[in-house]
């Protein structure tokens, strides 16, 4: 299920730029693709405009929604170790601190040269 929901995120993410980039600017955007008359044909009386704009809201509502529900379904089942902590442990490069390891590290003497 995690793996559908960021195969989501990331198909909503790419639309998103595209309904973007399609939207008309000052400078005429990618919007004329539809064509003049055509546009007109196909989304109504305002055109590809008003069209575009409720697709971009509506795809920005889904991106953040998804971004929000992975972001708490991650940190739910991820560990709250570190998984560097954790292979070291398991090497046997680090030991679990215990109060007995505790009191020989603060008693060991360091020689340094």
């Amino acid at each position: 299920m995690y793996t559908f929901l960021i195969v989501l995120h990331v198909i909503v993410s790419i639309l998103l730029i595209v309904v973007i980039l399609m939207q008309s600017s000052k400078g005429g955007g990618l919007s004329g693709t539809f064509g003049g008359a055509a546009s007109t044909a196909v989304f109504g009386g305002r055109g590809a405009g008003s069209f575009l704009s409720k697709v971009t809201v509506s795809l920005a509502f889904a991106f953040m929604v998804l971004a929000i529900v992975i972001g708490l379904w991650g940190n739910a089942s991820e560990g709250t170790g570190s998984i560097v902590r954790e292979k070291a442990q398991e090497s046997g490069q680090l030991s679990p601190m215990t109060p007995e390891n505790i009191e020989q590290t603060e008693t060991e003497p360091t020689t340094e040269n």
